[in-house]
């Protein structure tokens, strides 16, 4: 799509590392994107364990964010949400790429996720990422109906 002559652009999007007073929005997104959502608690242990924490923003709005977590030589994606009404912007992709580069960055070699299998945007996501599916952890996730499995993914980081 073209931009009109005197149209104003809109405003960029940037990523930022997360901080605690970003938790009140972050935990908004949660609850409006997941059935089973992390708490306010998890997030603020994430925080203070180091881990990496980031948002994506549009002037003072967050539209997304991401944890990973590095040990040794492997890193975890444990969350990557974008804000409902903001999907298929390619938010999702630009904070997984980023992500990895931070596994990389800090040694990681391999990185690995879980998705419920119901969740095929993020599936196609991931795989479309280069990540590939590497076992199921059974009744991993709680569902409405009991437990639902975990399809465990997994990317190797190679130079």
């Amino acid at each position: 799509m073209n931009a009109q002559p005197g149209a104003i652009a809109p405003a960029a999007v940037s990523l930022r590392p997360m901080r605690v007073t970003d938790l009140d929005a972050v935990m908004a997104i949660e609850l409006q994107a997941y059935p089973f959502p992390w708490t306010r608690g998890i997030f603020r242990d994430c925080l203070q364990a180091g881990y990496a924490l980031w948002v994506f923003e549009r002037g003072q709005t967050l539209l997304g964010y991401g944890v990973l977590s590095v040990a040794a030589d492997e890193a975890h994606v444990l969350n990557l949400c974008t804000a409902p009404g903001n999907e298929g912007q390619g938010l999702g992709r630009r904070m997984l790429a980023a992500l990895l580069k931070i596994a990389r960055a800090n040694g990681a070699c391999r990185t690995f996720l879980e998705v419920r299998p119901s969740n095929h945007r993020a599936i196609t996501l991931y795989e479309r990422s280069g990540f590939n599916e590497i076992g199921r952890r059974p009744r991993y996730y709680p569902a409405h109906a009991g437990r639902e499995d975990a399809i465990v993914m997994a990317i190797e980081l190679l130079d």
